[in-house]
């Protein structure tokens, strides 16, 4: 069972649609995107750039160092085979809470079976 750690409110991530928080002393990147929160390590596993700084394009989030196309759902770069490391998230009352430890990446996870934080209208 995971522990969750309340890292934002929904509405201050609705604004800008990422931000960055902290998640045992590590750096975070919340996504939203459509209705769903996505958390991803921050800092990105090739060249150290902060990927809260990046772009949502098609889905993916597009690192602002060399322009490596993350899914958020599960941290995959298709083109380079690596995983980015990811969190679950889930949101209760507005808040979003995100799993203490990044998921493991020993193999691919399927988008399906990533967790997500979805917004219910």
């Amino acid at each position: 069972m995971a522990d969750w750690l309340a890292v934002a409110q929904l509405s201050e991530l609705a604004r800008r649609k990422r931000a960055q928080v902290d998640v045992n002393g590590e750096p975070v990147a919340l996504f939203l995107v459509g209705s769903d929160v996505f958390a991803l390590a921050d800092i990105c596993i090739h060249k150290q750039r902060s990927l809260s700084k990046g772009v949502l394009l098609n889905g993916c989030i597009v690192c602002p160092g060399h322009q490596w196309e993350f899914d958020p759902a599960t941290g995959y770069e298709a083109t380079q085979d690596r995983y980015q490391p990811s969190y679950d998230v889930r949101i209760e009352d507005g808040t979003v809470y995100v799993a203490a430890h990044p998921r493991a990446t020993t193999g691919a996870v399927p988008r399906e079976a990533a967790t997500a934080g979805t917004v219910n209208p």
